[in-house]
């Protein structure tokens, strides 16, 4: 989860095998509630959206295509949703983390936070 500036806010790690709509709720669980959660296709479950519709948010994710009933988002909104892929972009700069030379999950998670917290360094630098 990234902020409106693509800084992480929280990683998570889940099974490769899972789906990614199961690491929703440790992802926003303790979040004070933002205004907006876009998402793409893949977190298009009304579980999802009422989830955060009790946390005082408004999900903006676009329904999957073979739903018979489409929800409208706002598309200029949902072009902020790059800012994620920017951050997995810069996340595959460091080398350890694009190719997963770990083999366990918390030593591929310290990885992926310690890059994350040069992310987020480098964002403060470049502020001052």
């Amino acid at each position: 989860m990234v902020d409106q500036d693509g800084l992480p806010l929280r990683i998570v790690l889940s099974a490769g095998q899972a789906s990614d709509k199961a690491a929703v709720e440790a992802l926003i669980d303790g979040l004070k509630p933002a205004q907006a959660l876009v998402a793409d296709r893949g977190y298009d479950a009304r579980a999802v959206i009422d989830l955060v519709a009790a946390r005082g948010g408004c999900a903006h994710i676009p329904t999957q295509k073979d739903r018979k009933v489409q929800r409208s988002i706002d598309p200029t909104l949902y072009r902020q949703r790059n800012l994620i892929e920017r951050y997995f972009c810069k996340l595959k700069h460091f080398r350890r983390v694009a190719t997963r030379f770990d083999k366990l999950a918390r030593n591929f998670l310290a990885a992926v936070t310690l890059a994350s917290t040069r992310l987020w360094l480098r964002a403060y630098e470049s502020r001052t």
